[in-house]
């Protein structure tokens, strides 16, 4: 038998905020289900800008930041070819191929929350940090198929629609969805018989808790929410603390020992975040201005957003996944 493996609590007090968040907001929405709109409306629309938007805001500092040799004036061309380039061939993807494109897109996003969400500190493999970031990304899609089936395959077909793309037929959803949710309830079991096999317990704990809290905020909102909330609360909020340390960020002198004060460190992200997200916001709401004839109601908008945040999703991803996630393609790590 392996030797016991301790998990690291270090991500405790940066995850305590989204924990914090969703459970209140979910809370919220569960407890006055008619309102949930009307409640959680004006912090979802803070959110999304700053931290929805701006948690991409600071992409042009990530390579600066891990390599500091990285920078001047070819840098900059080759960071703003690149991302471009790639925001342009998936926009290219969105008027050519449709229909692969919408699946690309939600395997992207499975591989990018997974993954980019997924707890630090010592792994035993890069094999067990692959399955748990599949995993993860694929439960936030598994639940709301399996509780939500109709709202949740409203949203695909309303997508599929805005692209010009046939629906997807309810019987093939509801097969689509049994069979995804047998696969993460079945992986989930196997992942954590392992991390109890290698004495794993403080992540085995904190894994429970976490999918304990997603599944509880999956069930209580409605999918347009349950993902809103996941989205700025948790994915964008974390990659913004995440990111803060990853610049340069450092805790006051006599900081408590639980951890960085949030405010503090959303000031810090958000003063070097703010020409981009300035610029992104004056963008969307020009595009938004120009193509509301064309937005007859509110499932028209949300595809428009969804659509979006796939063309930016791609470079994003792939900077956080081969730069920032770089230490996770190599087994296991010390504690940070």
């Amino acid at each position: 038998m392996p030797a016991p493996d301790p998990s690291s609590a270090s991500d405790w007090p940066q995850r305590r905020y989204s924990y914090a968040a969703v459970l209140t907001l979910a809370g919220v929405g569960a407890a006055f289900p008619g309102a949930a709109w009307a409640l959680l409306g004006p912090p979802l629309a803070v959110g999304m800008v700053v931290l929805g938007v701006a948690h991409g805001a600071c992409d042009q500092l990530v390579v600066p930041a891990g390599q500091p040799r990285a920078g001047g004036w070819r840098y900059w061309l080759v960071f703003l070819a690149g991302y471009l380039g790639l925001a342009g061939l998936v926009g290219a993807l969105w008027w050519g191929w449709p229909v692969a494109t919408v699946a690309g897109f939600f395997l992207l996003t499975v591989w990018h929350w997974g993954s980019a969400d997924t707890l630090d500190g010592p792994r035993a493999s890069t094999v067990l940090w692959l399955t748990h970031s599949l995993l993860r990304g694929l439960l936030l899609f598994a639940v709301p198929a399996w509780w939500w089936p109709t709202a949740t395959a409203g949203i695909v077909n309303g997508l599929l629609a805005f692209a010009g793309a046939p629906a997807v037929a309810g019987a093939t959803f509801a097969a689509g969805a049994g069979g995804l949710g047998l696969l993460v309830v079945g992986g989930h079991l196997a992942l954590w018989a392992c991390y109890a096999y290698r004495h794993q317990w403080a992540l085995l704990r904190t894994e429970v808790f976490e999918v304990a809290v997603l599944v509880g905020l999956l069930l209580a909102l409605p999918p347009q929410l349950s993902v809103g909330v996941y989205f700025v609360f948790w994915h964008s909020l974390q990659h913004v603390l995440r990111l803060t340390s990853w610049l340069g960020y450092a805790p006051a002198p006599g900081s408590p020992r639980t951890g960085p004060a949030l405010w503090p460190q959303l000031g810090f992200f958000l003063r070097r975040a703010a020409p981009l997200l300035l610029l992104s916001c004056a963008a969307l709401l020009l595009l938004g201005r120009l193509l509301a004839p064309h937005l007859p109601n509110g499932a028209a908008w949300f595809s428009l957003a969804l659509v979006v945040a796939s063309i930016v999703t791609l470079p994003h991803a792939l900077l956080v996944t081969l730069v920032m996630d770089a230490p996770r393609w190599h087994g296991p790590r010390a504690t940070p």
